[in-house]
């Protein structure tokens, strides 16, 4: 069981366009919901997205550049982690195949990290060593396709990577190509494998971008950039298709405003969806169906900041902690855990640039 008393380390990617140094590590009181800044580790540009290993001894990085080793790509970054304090030492980088990746996780066996490369519009599988150090691509594919809107969907534009529960199959949402690429994934050869089904497509100019699974292991949720809208999913895992059900909006009703939504994460409960308006500025809040997995929308609270980038929910599910990318600021929000509402803790620290949230459960 998830602790839910003392502290936790947590991780924030940023963009280093201004203020930022790199990846900060902050220590989070889980009795207040208060951060505190611990240390940065610098050296990577604009390492905006971060992911943990299964042993909690490793992070990595995506850095969200445009050239890296002398080529028109991005890198991953591996660090170790300091299990103490919390810093994170340097290991090595490798290139990501295509420029500016954006998204990283690693798989359930810990051997390999997945790496969505938004600019390029590929995807790649990075060994990881014995000592947490990064191997260079075991595969890369790169996607073709567009939709409909000719400013943000003119080529493929890989937003995120996520692998099931299982390990089986990993979801690439493609905001501009209007589709979740499926693949299977191959731990023995460090391969990503055209699913069959494919893909799914969503509605033309939705901007699919983030995604994630319910854990009672039947639905799947992704937040479309473009649309402001959720796509619900019942998922197969026997097959790893996904079969549409549902599309409900993240904006209040009369809302005018120019909009785009950016995160989406389901409560460790099960019972809430949470999502990210930018524009709105504000986290859509969401009850599940515990039969059907039907979303109904519960209302909206301000993040307190401009740009709410990403968030993280702590894995006791009692926190929320909003980035608020445009204000340089980390906004505690509490969760009923009967109504999933959020109250504001009163806590904030000021990060340049916040992007990406990633708690290490200790």
């Amino acid at each position: 069981m998830t602790q839910t008393t003392g502290t936790a380390l947590v991780f924030i990617g940023t963009y280093t366009h201004t203020d930022s140094q790199g990846v900060y590590t902050c220590r989070f009181d889980r009795d207040s919901g208060a951060l505190e800044q611990v240390s940065v580790a610098t050296g990577a540009g604009n390492p905006s997205f971060v992911a943990l290993h299964p042993s909690k001894r490793y992070l990595y990085a995506a850095s969200e550049v445009m050239e890296f080793d002398g080529k028109e790509q991005g890198a991953v970054y591996a660090y170790s982690i300091d299990a103490g304090p919390g810093e994170l030492n340097y290991l090595n980088s490798q290139g990501a195949g295509g420029p500016g990746p954006c998204h990283v996780k690693v798989d359930a066996t810990g051997r390999f990290v997945l790496a969505a490369n938004y600019h390029g519009g590929s995807v790649c599988m990075l060994p990881i060593e014995d000592d947490g150090s990064l191997a260079p691509a075991s595969d890369f594919i790169q996607h073709e396709g567009s939709s409909v809107n000719p400013r943000r969907q003119d080529q493929a534009h890989t937003h995120s990577i996520n692998p099931d529960a299982q390990n089986r199959f990993a979801y690439v949402p493609d905001l501009g190509q209007d589709r979740v690429v499926i693949y299977r994934l191959d731990t023995d050869d460090g391969r990503l494998i055209p699913n069959e089904p494919a893909c799914v497509e969503v509605n033309p100019g939705f901007g699919p971008r983030h995604f994630d699974f319910h854990p009672g292991g039947k639905w799947a949720y992704l937040i479309n950039e473009l649309g402001s809208m959720i796509t619900v999913f019942e998922y197969d895992r026997e097959s790893g298709s996904l079969s549409e059900f549902q599309v409900i909006g993240t904006l209040p009703t009369g809302f005018s405003g120019s909009n785009t939504t950016a995160d989406i994460h389901v409560h460790p409960s099960g019972r809430f969806v949470y999502g990210s308006n930018r524009g709105h500025d504000s986290i859509a809040i969401f009850a599940v169906d515990e039969d059907s997995g039907r979303l109904t929308a519960l209302g909206h609270r301000s993040t307190r900041g401009r740009t709410p980038r990403n968030f993280g929910i702590d894995p006791s599910g009692r926190f929320l902690i909003a980035a608020n990318q445009d204000s340089d600021s980390i906004v505690s929000f509490h969760i009923d855990q009967d109504t999933g509402q959020l109250t504001p803790t009163g806590h904030e620290l000021n990060i340049p640039m916040p992007v990406c949230i990633r708690f290490l459960d200790e």
